[in-house]
């Protein structure tokens, strides 16, 4: 199995990283109590909005989704205030988020799911299984990939959105996890570190 590249790490001592995302400019992440901003430039983070960040985060081009506990949250960036809410598909076991072509895609951690679902009502569209426990979960042009986090390895993997059949895995380093996962949209990934209180930027792996 190939290796996955880290290209750099920000390290944010006593955090939590769960799900992390990629306004354009900014690459906002779960830190339990808050969602952050941080700038993968600098590496400094320049805003935090307090709201619950329990895990998978997303973004639409105009509104942050955040996992917390039970529900998914719809989030004015500029404000911070939740707009809305629906259920979460894995009722408080949901991880990665994504969005894509009008809904979003939630993992479902130890189920071992994927679920497409209904942003405005939460309804689940689709269902793919996993052979490992699913993480973070991304988009990028057109191709679904997951992290998983299982007997303390983790994978990138390219899936097939249909069938949800593996196309490519690519472990990441010993000692290195992945919590959540998103692209820049371009040629690297964003990768949440969970406990380690770390975001990795990475290549994205090549087929």
């Amino acid at each position: 199995m190939k290796r996955v590249e880290i290209l750099r790490e920000y390290a944010f001592p006593g955090a939590d990283v769960g799900g992390v995302t990629f306004d354009g400019r900014h690459v906002w992440f779960a830190g339990g109590d808050q969602l952050s901003a941080l700038d993968p430039e600098t590496g400094g983070v320049v805003r935090t909005l307090d709201v619950a960040a329990h895990a998978g985060t997303a973004f639409d081009g105009k509104h942050l989704f955040q996992i917390a506990e039970k529900s998914i949250h719809r989030i004015d960036p500029s404000t911070g205030r939740v707009i809305a809410t629906i259920p979460a598909p894995g009722a408080g076991g949901d991880s990665g988020l994504a969005w894509a072509e009008g809904t979003l895609w939630v993992g479902e951690y130890r189920a071992r799911k994927i679920h497409q679902i209904d942003p405005d009502t939460g309804a689940i569209l689709r269902t793919l299984e996993s052979n490992r426990f699913v993480t973070g979960v991304s988009w990028v042009d057109g191709e679904l990939w997951h992290g998983t986090w299982e007997n303390d390895a983790s994978e990138l993997r390219r899936i097939d959105a249909t069938t949800g059949e593996v196309l490519d895995a690519h472990e990441m380093p010993p000692g290195t996890n992945v919590s959540g996962l998103e692209s820049d949209g371009r040629d690297r990934f964003f990768c949440g570190g969970g406990k380690s209180g770390k975001v990795r930027v990475v290549r994205r792996p090549q087929r």
